[in-house]
């Protein structure tokens, strides 16, 4: 066994996945787990735990699969983590825990997350549940979303003996874990429904199909339905676009919407009749792991898939992982690449996207490179589809029929990102509702957090 070398994880072939839906990762197997858990030398001073935002103890889970003790290594894990399948999948380990690790300066990071994906699957696989109190203290919490903010939340309220709702929009629990994430990395009957049926283990109630700001306020489930504190998780799902000429043809999409009607609404499924417009030539907008998500379902689909960003690879803002996957699987990247309009026939739909080449000027405020257009570079790409990947933000329904519940510019509801405290009593909010689109593990470490203050505000008010 070399040390310096992490332990490689199967992956279905490029070609043969660029056809289907099922998940790309295999992820490890007991052997494979147990010889890579071996790699860790387990730090006194665990960097790695600082890296996480829900905190798991990652030496602690890690030193028990050396073990080969499983279910202990899911007892450590599940303490700090409602979602860990999920996680497990989704969270960029790279730029968190793995980029902190010790092993990782003289070779290969432990590879923590595919470690907590084989723990947690094998909870899964084994009905391991996490342990539930002994008995509720009587108080009303209620959670607005189902994503990874309120999910996490909820699960954390439970644990402490909470009587939690959890309001629903949709017909369908999960969020962004259902709606967005697409099957191919994140399946939804194998592993987001099975780690939702955990945290209902823990207790908590879900209710869908309620639309806070319009089937019932804020303010009425304080003043009227009991419940003593409020936590709002509901997520950015309202997308942005450029603004330029031609976005409101027929074969226009946001990304929001394209993933929605595949992933939620089965358009990958010809057994479901979904409408969507596959395209055979998309081109996608934008470098995040939202865009990669797009352009990836669209090639499955069936299309021809370009990857239209202004910056260079080097600021894609997507995991290095999925923009490997992308490659891998046939995506075209074009880089250094703006879109200045959208083409439209006669018959109002898409026939192509006029564009202009960028060079990379000096730093922005967010430190990086700005693009900046170069003369006489302007060019068409032959499209019949544009996916627009630009970011979300959260909808304005619940802070405009929310008395005392403050935005910002952005449309932003103003909370403590390190307690979920609003400017309003008793309402807490977290993940993208306040932060803007972010990852899934940042929306569990603020639900994670807000719980904590909602139990200090319970038992202080």
């Amino acid at each position: 066994m070399d040390v310096l070398k992490r332990v490689p994880v199967r992956e279905q072939d490029a070609k043969v996945r660029a056809t289907n839906f099922e998940e790309v990762c295999y992820g490890y197997n007991k052997e494979e787990a147990v010889e890579e858990a071996a790699r860790c030398i387990n730090c006194k001073n665990a960097k790695c735990i600082e890296g996480c935002p829900v905190a798991i103890n990652i030496p602690g889970f890690v030193s028990k699969v050396k073990d080969g003790d499983i279910e202990a290594a899911y007892e450590v894990l599940s303490a700090a983590s409602a979602l860990p399948a999920v996680c497990g999948r989704v969270c960029p380990q790279e730029t968190q825990c793995e980029c902190r690790c010790i092993r990782g300066i003289k070779g290969d990071p432990v590879s923590i997350g595919k470690l907590e994906r084989f723990v947690a699957d094998y909870a899964l696989e084994n009905n391991l549940v996490p342990k539930k109190p002994e008995k509720t203290n009587g108080h009303k919490i209620a959670v607005i979303g189902s994503g990874p903010a309120g999910l996490t939340c909820a699960g954390e309220l439970a644990k402490m003996g909470y009587l939690v709702t959890v309001f629903e929009a949709l017909h369908e629990l999960g969020g962004v874990l259902v709606y967005g994430i697409p099957e191919f990395r994140l399946p939804k009957e194998a592993v987001v429904r099975k780690e939702i049926e955990k945290v209902k283990d823990l207790g908590v109630e879900f209710e869908t199909n309620v639309v806070i700001g319009r089937s019932v306020t804020i303010d009425q489930l304080i003043e009227d339905e009991g419940y003593e504190a409020v936590f709002v998780g509901s997520g950015a799902g309202l997308p942005m676009f450029m603004g330029i000429p031609g976005e409101t043809a027929s074969g226009v999409f946001s990304a929001n919407e394209y993933l929605t009607r595949s992933n939620l609404m089965k358009a990958f499924d010809p057994e479901y009749d979904t409408p969507i417009a596959a395209g055979k030539k998309v081109a996608v907008v934008g470098g995040g792991n939202v865009a990669m998500d797009a352009a990836r379902t669209a090639l499955r689909l069936g299309a021809e898939v370009h990857i239209v960003y202004r910056r260079s690879e080097a600021e894609l803002p997507a995991r290095v992982e999925e923009v490997h996957h992308a490659k891998e699987e046939g995506i075209i990247f074009n880089l250094l690449t703006n879109p200045t309009e959208i083409l439209v026939g006669e018959d109002g739909w898409v026939r192509g996207m006029t564009c202009v080449k960028m060079e990379l000027g000096e730093p922005d405020a967010s430190g990086r490179r700005r693009p900046v257009v170069i003369d006489g570079s302007e060019f068409e790409i032959e499209v019949d589809t544009v996916i627009m990947a630009l970011g979300t933000s959260p909808n304005p329904l619940i802070a405009s029929t929310t008395k005392g519940l403050e935005t910002n510019k952005w449309g932003c509801i103003v909370a403590d990102e390190s307690t979920g405290i609003t400017k309003k009593t008793g309402v807490f909010a977290g993940g993208d509702a306040v932060s803007g689109a972010a990852t899934v593990i940042l929306a569990m470490g603020a639900g994670k957090a807000a719980a904590r203050s909602i139990d200090d505000y319970v038992n202080n008010k």
